[in-house]
């Protein structure tokens, strides 16, 4: 046999036992949220808030308690987080909140939120609706939108 072609066929023997390693663990981790969604889900609490700041920082310097610092791998420590301070009744808290929403949360506004642990998973606003921030237009848009107007004529989108 061909020396190039024993070599492409040891490839891809390797890539292919790396893909099923990759679906097995990407299952094992898929089940793994799941449970713990139903943890989460069981312990969620409404809570009336107001949204002092938030923040992406690191976890050490959110404020958290050093329970939940131990906690955490060491590798994910050093990563940045969404961290909301709010209060809730008279006490100042740190919380950390989904990523899906973090983009909603409003800031200095009261909210109802679904708080799970120090986990908020679903913020609602009370007086009124929580707003939502429109996404930046590109340069290209920006300039067809701006022609569009002068034109009389609608963006298309």
């Amino acid at each position: 046999m061909n020396t190039g072609l024993i070599v492409l066929i040891v490839v891809a023997v390797i890539l292919a036992a790396i893909v099923v390693a990759l679906i097995i663990l990407g299952k094992r981790a898929q089940k793994k949220q799941e449970e713990q969604q139903v943890q989460l889900d069981a312990m969620k609490q409404t809570v009336t808030m107001l949204i002092i700041d938030k923040k992406r920082m690191k976890l050490k310097e959110a404020g958290l308690p050093q329970a939940v610092i131990d906690q955490t791998p060491k590798l994910l420590r050093g990563s940045k987080l969404p961290i909301l301070k709010v209060r809730i009744g008279n006490r100042v808290m740190s919380l950390i909140c989904y990523e899906k929403i973090f983009e909603q949360v409003p800031t200095k506004k009261e909210v109802k939120a679904s708080v799970s642990g120090i986990y908020v998973t679903e913020v609602k606003g009370l007086h009124g609706k929580v707003q939502q921030k429109e996404e930046k237009k590109g340069f290209f848009k920006n300039l067809v939108s701006k022609a569009q107007e002068k034109a009389g004529a609608k963006m298309v989108k």
